[in-house]
C-alpha cells in the first residue's frame, strides 16, 4: 500500500475534508505500483465506507463496508459489521442491520459486543421481536466491558413489559436503580415502573414509583404514563391500595398516542417521547440526512491519528457513558434468575421439538388400539368416514411396540407393531400431529419395511 497517499487521507479525515479523504483512500486503492499486505484492502474499504457516512451517501457505504467484509485477512471485520449494521438501521432497513450485528456479537476479537447486543436489541424491538430483543439486551446488561448497564436493564423492562410480565420489569429496573446515572435517567426508570405496576394492579407501589419519577419537579410524563399515574392515584383514593384488576394491553393502546413499543414512558431504545432531538443511540428510522447515527458513525476516527495505526479501532460512545457504581448483588441474583428462567424454556421448547407431550404419542397410540371409536385421540381434520377406515385397519386389544419416530415441529410419524391375539404381528405407519401440547392421529397405515 502506498502508505504517502495513506498518511495523506488519514489528515484529510482528522481535519474532516472527508470528499478529499473518499478521493485518496480511493487512489490508494486502485494504486497498483504498490503490493497491497494482507488485511490492508479490508482496511482501505472500511475507511472508505467511513467516508461515504460522513458525506452521507448510505448506498455507497454500504458498498464499501461489504467489500471490506471479503477480506478475510481483515481482523477489524467486527468493527466494520458494527458499522454496516447501523447503516443499514439508520435507513430503516432492519433485518439486515440484525444479521450484522449477530455477526459481531460471534467475533471473539469485537473488544465491546455490549454495543453489538444494544444495537441488535433496539433493531429486534423495532420489529417487534421483543423476546429475542430481551435476550440481547441481557447479554449487554451481563458484559463486565459494559461502563453502564442501566439502558440495557431498562430495556429489558421495556421487553418484558411487552411480554405481558410487569413483575418480571420491575426486577430490570429495580437492578438499573442500583448503578449512578443523570437524574432525567432516573426519572424515566421510576415512570416505566409506575405504569408496570399499574399494569400488575398494584396500585399503592405505582403512585409511590410515580410520585418518586416527579420528586426533583424536573420530569413531565407522556399521556400513556399520565393516564396511568391519575388511576393508581385515583384508586388508592378509593382505598384500593393493594391488587385491582389490572391494565388489558387495549387500555394501553387506547391511552398511547406517540406510538411507542409498549406504553411505556420509554420507547424500546430508550429515548423519552416526548424528547424532540434523537439520542445518538437512537436506531431511528429517519432519513440519513437527519438522523444522528449518520453524524455520529465512525466519529472515534477523528480522535487522533492513533486510529488509523491499531487494526481493531472501534466507534465512540454514543452519548457520555454513566459512571457505573458497583455490580450490585440484587442485579446478579436477578439476572441468575432469569437465565434460570431462559433455561428452563429453552429446555420446554427442546422437549417440544423432540416429540414429547401430553398426551404424549405413546399415550395416544395405546388409546387409539385399545379403542379405535375413541374420538378423543383423532385430529379434527379427520372425519367420521375416515375414523371408520382406521378403525378397520387397526388390530383392536393388539398389544403395541412403538418401533420409532420421526419428529417435526408439529407432526410426527410413529412407526409400530400390534400383536394380534394368533400372535401374528402387523406393523403400522401412524401420522400424528400437534394438538396444543399434545398430540393427535390423522391417519393411519400399514407399514413394510420397503416402505419405511
Amino acid at each position: 500500500m502506498n502508505n504517502e497517499t495513506f498518511q495523506q487521507a488519514r489528515s484529510a479525515y482528522v481535519s474532516k475534508q472527508f470528499d478529499v479523504a473518499l478521493a485518496k483512500f480511493t487512489e490508494c486503492l486502485e494504486d497498483t505500483s504498490v503490493e497491497k499486505a494482507p488485511g490492508e484492502v479490508g482496511l482501505l474499504y472500511h475507511q472508505i465506507g467511513n467516508c461515504l457516512v460522513k458525506l452521507k451517501d448510505p448506498n455507497e457505504a454500504i458498498h464499501a463496508y461489504s467489500q471490506a467484509l471479503v477480506d478475510t485477512s481483515y481482523d477489524a471485520s467486527g468493527s466494520v459489521s458494527y458499522n454496516l449494521g447501523m447503516v443499514y438501521a439508520s435507513q430503516g432497513d432492519f433485518e439486515d442491520a440484525i444479521t450484522n450485528f449477530k455477526a459481531v456479537t460471534e467475533d471473539s476479537r469485537y473488544a465491546t459486543p455490549y454495543k453489538a447486543y444494544v444495537a441488535l436489541g433496539n433493531s429486534l424491538l423495532k420489529l417487534g421481536k421483543s423476546a429475542e430483543a430481551g435476550a440481547a439486551f441481557r447479554s449487554a446488561a451481563l458484559d463486565e466491558s459494559n461502563p453502564d448497564p442501566t439502558k440495557a436493564l431498562l430495556n429489558l423492562g421495556v421487553c418484558f413489559m411487552a411480554l405481558d410480565r410487569p413483575m418480571d420489569a420491575i426486577a430490570s429496573y429495580e437492578s438499573a436503580l442500583q448503578f449512578d446515572m443523570k437524574p432525567e435517567t432516573r426519572n424515566k426508570i421510576f415512570a416505566n415502573m409506575g405504569q408496570a405496576y399499574v399494569a400488575d394492579g398494584k396500585m399503592e407501589k405505582a403512585v409511590r414509583a410515580f410520585e418518586s419519577a416527579l420528586a426533583d419537579k424536573t420530569y413531565v410524563f407522556n399521556d400513556a404514563a399520565n393516564v396511568d399515574y391519575q388511576r393508581a392515584v385515583a384508586a388508592v383514593a378509593a382505598g384500593n391500595t393493594g391488587e385491582v384488576e389490572a391494565v388489558t394491553p387495549e387500555e394501553v393502546a387506547s391511552t398511547n398516542t406517540h406510538n411507542d413499543l409498549s406504553g411505556l414512558d420509554v420507547q424500546g431504545d430508550g429515548v423519552p417521547i416526548e424528547s424532540s432531538r434523537l439520542d445518538p443511540s437512537e436506531m431511528g428510522t429517519m432519513q440519513l440526512s437527519e438522523t444522528s447515527i449518520m453524524r455520529e458513525i465512525a466519529a472515534a476516527e477523528q480522535a487522533g491519528s492513533q486510529y488509523f495505526q491499531e487494526a481493531e479501532q472501534d466507534f465512540q460512545d454514543w452519548g457520555q457513558p454513566l459512571k457505573k457504581k458497583r455490580r450490585h448483588r440484587g442485579l446478579k441474583a436477578f439476572l441468575i434468575i432469569l437465565i434460570l428462567i431462559i433455561i428452563v424454556a429453552g429446555g420446554g421448547a427442546f422437549a417440544y421439538t423432540q416429540g414429547y407431550g401430553v398426551p404424549s404419542q405413546q399415550d395416544q397410540v395405546n388409546a387409539l388400539f385399545a379403542d379405535p371409536q375413541n374420538a378423543d385421540v383423532y385430529a379434527a381434520s379427520v372425519d367420521e368416514g375416515k375414523k371408520a377406515r382406521i378403525a378397520d385397519t387397526v388390530t383392536q386389544g393388539g398389544q403395541v411396540t412403538i418401533n420409532g419416530t420421526t419428529n417435526n415441529l408439529g407432526t410426527a410419524e410413529v412407526y409400530a407393531t400390534a400383536t394380534t391375539s394368533q400372535g401374528g404381528e402387523v406393523p403400522y405407519q401412524i401420522s400424528m400431529v400437534r394438538d396444543g401440547l399434545g398430540w393427535k392421529v390423522s391417519s393411519v397405515s400399514l407399514s413394510f419395511t420397503s416402505q419405511s
